[in-house]
């Protein structure tokens, strides 16, 4: 089976938030994809944890080896079709490349974000959610 990830549900597994467990099992033996900026967003979650003063570098550290180890398959979502849906739905264009990767592969979506759980049901995309 194909799982879309995004950011949200990752941070709380390499975070140890308390949805973790619950995420792991939605996702054994899953195929986790993700469009490529998914990847940035990890970097981007820590910097805000850094200003924040929630995490201290070891920690981060530690959590981006945990990240690192996931199996995640990158994609590239094209852009044409993020200005459709962001116009629609006035959303960000991270969010609709979630949107664009769970279709392009037929795939739930897997995140903590209800704002982007609301829009995905709207557009037919199947949601797990947490």
């Amino acid at each position: 089976m194909n799982i879309t990830i995004d950011t949200s549900a990752l941070i709380a597994v390499i975070s140890n938030e308390q949805n973790k467990s619950k995420i792991i099992d939605a996702t054994v033996g899953a195929t986790l994809n993700s469009p490529i900026s998914v990847h940035w967003e990890i970097g981007n979650a820590f910097s805000a944890m850094f200003k924040r003063n929630s995490i201290e570098l070891l920690d981060a550290e530690k959590a981006l080896k945990i990240y690192k180890s996931i199996p995640i398959k990158f994609l590239d979502v094209p852009l044409e079709r993020t200005l459709h849906i962001t116009k629609k739905f006035r959303m960000y264009a991270y969010d609709a490349y979630l949107i664009q990767c769970a279709e392009q592969t037929s795939s739930p979506l897997l995140t903590l974000d209800k704002g982007l759980i609301n829009i995905a049901k709207k557009m037919g995309i199947k949601t797990l959610e947490i």
